[in-house]
Parts: C-alpha cells; structure tokens; sequence
C-alpha cells in the first residue's frame, strides 16, 4: 500500500457544529431507509422507517427486510439520524434514544441537524447519476452507473447496486449543473450496505494538486450559493 498511501491522504479534522435552529423536518415516510450514527460518525445500524406521521418528533426505525437483530443503544443517548429525501437530497437529524429492542429503535426529540460546512473542506449534498471506471479503462468504455451521494474537495459519497471492497482503486466521474464533467482517481475507504442489493461508498480522492484543489473547493462552494461562473480544466489538469 505504499503507492496507494503516498496518493490517498486521510485527515479525521471535523468543525465543532454550532446550535442547531428549529426547522420543519423533511418529507419522512414510513419504508425510508435511514442511517444512525453517533454525533462523531459512528455508524451504529441502519432500518427503516415505521409507524411515522407528518408533524411527529419522534421516530422509529425497525429492522430492514432480511436482516436480523439491531444492536441495543444506550437509552438517553444523542444520534444523528442520515437519510435521502424522494427528491435525492440527503438531509440529517439529531434525536435521543427513548427505546432499544433487537426488532426496533426509538428516538424522541427529533429535529434538523444543520450540516455547517468549513470553506476549505466543502461538502456539496447533491444526489446525481454519475459514473464510474476501473483505471485500466482508460478509453472509459465500460462505465459503471452509481448515483453521487455528496462531494467535497477530499471525495464522494458514492451509491451503487455495484459490490466493491475497501481499498479498491477506482475513477470517478462526474457532471455538477452546468459547470465541465469532472473525473478523479480515488480508493474506496470505506463500504456500507446501505440497503438490500444497494451499496454506499466513501470515496477517498487521490492527493490533488494545490490548484485543483483550489477550483475543486471554489466550484462547490459557487454552486452552493447559486453562483454559476464555470471553470474549466486548464491545459496543466486541474478546474
């Protein structure tokens, strides 16, 4: 892994969030695959949702079909709840655990937990079909169809009904709005089920120049605020 260390820098630096405002919950329906996770990123299970209703603050995630137990949470303890909307736009919740069993989860107190992003680490919620590419297709000829969950200056989140194992080396591309395709060498870091035949990827980039890096961050953070100038690849490679 020497090769593949010198090219992947792995950094765990997160902002401290801030109190989060009151805001309406997002468009929550009973069947919705959801992620709890500590307030650390922690993964601690995955279910669907059950026995919801508009307006409620609490919520219950019961276990997803084919699976067996839940693993038992501490009672009292904060999580944050990660899911995709039926408009792909991942969205986050913080809540506290009422009730654990092995066949369900309760949490109580729910509400939006506001994701602030540091400009030099921007992630981008998008929800887009991209592709990706093994590295010995260099004509791109065989695309794989994955859907991109999120994207910062560092990687991706990336959904596919496609199987990978961590540490594989994958290309990645991609088109945000109008601004040119873009495509990056990354290793998958990390590897989720997140549902029945549907695999969730963290999706580490390989180590981009300082002017890339540069673009990269200035595009997201452009789409993020409705600014629409595009940059383009220059000749020497980056945006």
């Amino acid at each position: 892994m020497g090769f593949l260390s010198s090219m992947f820098g792995r950094s765990g630096n997160q902002m401290a969030a801030p109190a989060e405002p009151q805001m309406p919950l997002p468009d929550l329906y009973n069947g919705m695959t959801l992620d709890m996770e500590t307030p650390e990123g922690k993964r601690l299970l995955t279910g669907r949702l059950a026995g919801y209703q508009f307006g409620q603050t609490q919520l219950t995630l019961e276990r997803l079909p084919g699976t067996f137990s839940l693993e038992i949470q501490e009672v009292g303890s904060t999580v944050v709840v990660r899911g995709i909307s039926s408009s792909m736009a991942q969205f986050f919740l913080k809540g506290t655990i009422q009730e654990s069993t092995r066949t369900a989860c309760k949490l109580k107190d729910v509400r939006v937990k506001v994701i602030t992003e540091h400009r030099n680490n921007f992630r981008l919620q998008v929800g887009i079909p991209a592709t990706m590419y093994y590295p010995s297709d260099l004509a791109m000829e065989n695309p794989e169809q994955c859907v991109l969950v999120d994207i910062s200056s560092s990687g991706a989140c990336i959904e596919s009904e496609f199987l990978h194992a961590e540490d594989e080396v994958l290309r990645l591309k991609v088109k945000l709005m109008d601004y040119a395709p873009m495509d990056f060498l990354g290793e998958i870091i990390r590897v989720l089920e997140y549902e029945p035949g549907k695999f969730r990827y963290g999706f580490l980039f390989a180590q981009l120049k300082e002017s890339e890096l540069t673009e990269l961050t200035r595009t997201l953070y452009n789409i993020q605020v409705g600014n629409r100038q595009t940059w383009v690849r220059s000749p020497d490679g980056h945006w």
